[in-house]
């Protein structure tokens, strides 16, 4: 059997094996006061390139990402510990353990996860690691463009016809 950070624990005919969550390190990343997570990309770990499976932490009084939509890719999230509280469009949802939230490729309304209480809020997210996708982040209306590694402002148009 072998085993590495990157690829988990595979038998010698390459098949993948089942693996402990703890034997992941975690990984942090933040930006400013506000956004801020810690991670184990469980997926990526156990062999997966389509479909990625995240547990995550965020700290009080953070948010883990800028609130976004997906055109091409859906996403998944299941709260297993605290309770944060779910931004989607103009609406607030304070959710709890147990809680499960569907966030389908093309719905148009913002979503982002803020931790408002003293508590630690664990969850897994699940979603499609799509090469074309599309974002929005409705806060700034910038638009990642994932195939170009590039972000655009919504805001800067243009018609088909423009500067031809």
């Amino acid at each position: 059997m072998a085993e590495d950070f990157i690829t988990g624990p595979v038998a010698d005919d390459g098949t993948r094996l089942p693996f402990s969550v703890e034997d992941l390190p975690w990984e942090e990343y933040s930006h400013g006061e506000l956004f801020g997570t810690r991670f184990r990309q469980l997926g990526e770990y156990g062999g997966c390139s389509h479909v990625g499976v995240c547990m995550e932490e965020i700290a009080p009084g953070r948010q883990a990402y800028v609130a976004h939509y997906h055109f091409l890719e859906e996403e998944q999230l299941m709260v297993l510990e605290g309770r944060p509280t779910l931004r989607l469009g103009d609406s607030r949802y304070q959710l709890e353990p147990g809680s499960f939230v569907v966030f389908p490729a093309g719905q148009k309304a913002g979503h982002a996860l803020v931790n408002e209480t003293a508590e630690t809020v664990r969850y897994l997210i699940i979603g499609e690691r799509n090469p074309n996708e599309v974002t929005v982040h409705t806060d700034t209306g910038r638009v990642g463009v994932r195939l170009v590694g590039n972000g655009y402002r919504m805001s800067d148009t243009m018609e088909y016809w423009d500067d031809e």
